[in-house]
């Protein structure tokens, strides 16, 4: 039986992740699960899967946990609390498997440490290699553990390198759905409201996620990860927007031949490839109904309309910490926006400038990379301070007020 540590248990990857789990008693288990403060369902997790550990954010809702365990009458595994715990979780001798699922940078010292014990990874945090990519990789190259990405395009891209060897590889392209502002004029993008960004056409994710899809930046981190997990330049690294998600992505190879991943849009099927890899275990979720009639379509993006794309591609190739600064900016930027604080080409805007303030250096070690993130993070909250103040929120207000009379 494989035991795994779950990052992230009470998310939407790790929930999906104890469904597959769910799904295969004699084949998986549950070594340990690490949450932050979702306290009720962490609880039904733990009298379902009945775990030897669970982590949660702090004392506090360690205190929670401890009492509505005992509420409950549900057996209590080891518990414990804070960023040292969760480490401990992942690099203890048990579980061979850990799922990297937790959103932030939250979870890479887990991750980076359970890749030095060479454990096998599940990756669905993208921070891991957007803002640790270098650090993590070397660690990767130094232990031998093996990576599995869980993210759905990385993993149609694992799937489809299997069809030959990497150097006769030209290009890798990721696709995207375009998210909600697809076809929308640039000029109407000011006005874009919270609602209307979390509105995914095709996926339903957490809020920054959801954001980050909707000025594809996403997409950008998908970029950056996969220079790290393939070992592809950036020029060699395709994005073309197709709206049905049903192709997840595609390799060509120097004959020109194309092998596309496709299947149901579901996080269920990366997930359980990961677990299984590299066998393939009945499927999950219900196959794709090939006689039903389709059209499939793929487009350009439009980096005009859209330049947070533009700007992963650059972080990436100017390397050192540039991709760290990204992803810090945009936290903070996609937070401001969600409550009001600066318009959606907010985001754009304040990454940009903190990525031009933020010195690029070479980070050597996750010490030194914590605290860059923090850096970054100042920056762009003294950035959108002082270029919107309470100015854009107070007119958002105003404009809702009106709208209501």
């Amino acid at each position: 039986m494989t035991l795994l540590t779950l990052l992230g248990s009470t998310g939407s990857i790790g929930t999906s992740t104890l469904n597959v789990v769910r799904r295969s008693p004699d084949r998986f288990g549950v070594f340990a699960l690490v949450a932050g403060r979702n306290i009720q369902l962490l609880a039904s997790q733990i009298a379902e899967f009945k775990p030897k550990v669970a982590v949660v954010a702090d004392e506090h809702a360690l205190d929670e946990l401890r009492a509505t365990l005992k509420n409950q009458n549900i057996a209590m595994p080891e518990l414990a609390a804070g960023p040292r715990a969760r480490v401990d979780a992942a690099i203890a001798p048990e579980p061979s498997f850990v799922m990297s699922a937790i959103v932030g940078v939250e979870g890479l010292e887990a991750t980076y440490e359970a890749v030095r014990r060479k454990k096998r990874i599940g990756l669905a945090n993208k921070e891991v290699l957007v803002a640790g990519g270098d650090l993590v990789m070397r660690a990767r190259r130094e232990s031998g553990c093996e990576l599995i990405p869980v993210d759905s395009e990385h993993n149609g891209a694992h799937q489809c390198l299997r069809a030959g060897l990497r150097q006769e590889v030209s290009k890798l392209i990721l696709t995207a759905s375009g998210g909600p502002f697809r076809r929308m004029p640039q000029e109407q993008m000011a006005g874009v409201t919270p609602e209307q960004a979390l509105n995914h056409p095709t996926w339903k994710m957490g809020k920054r996620i959801t954001v980050d899809s909707a000025t594809l930046m996403n997409k950008g981190f998908e970029v950056i990860e996969a220079c790290w997990l393939f070992d592809f330049p950036p020029k060699d690294i395709e994005v073309v927007v197709h709206p049905e998600s049903k192709v997840h992505a595609m390799v060509e190879y120097v004959d020109g031949s194309v092998i596309a991943q496709v299947c149901a849009t579901d996080m269920r099927m990366p997930i359980q490839y990961a677990l299984t890899y590299p066998e393939r275990a009945d499927a999950p979720v219900p196959r794709l109904d090939w006689t039903q009639a389709a059209q499939w379509s793929f487009e350009p993006p439009d980096y005009q309309k859209f330049p947070l794309l533009g700007l992963a591609y650059e972080a990436m190739a100017t390397g050192g910490s540039a991709t760290a600064t990204l992803n810090a900016a945009d936290e903070i930027a996609v937070e401001a926006f969600l409550e009001g604080k600066i318009p959606f080409p907010g985001i754009a805007a304040t990454v940009a400038e903190c990525l031009e303030q933020v010195p690029v250096r070479q980070l050597t070690s996750i010490a030194e990379l914590l605290e860059l993130d923090r850096e970054s993070r100042r920056v762009a909250q003294q950035i959108i301070g002082s270029r919107w103040g309470s100015r854009w929120g107070e007119s958002v207000q105003a404009g809702v007020a009106a709208r209501r009379l």
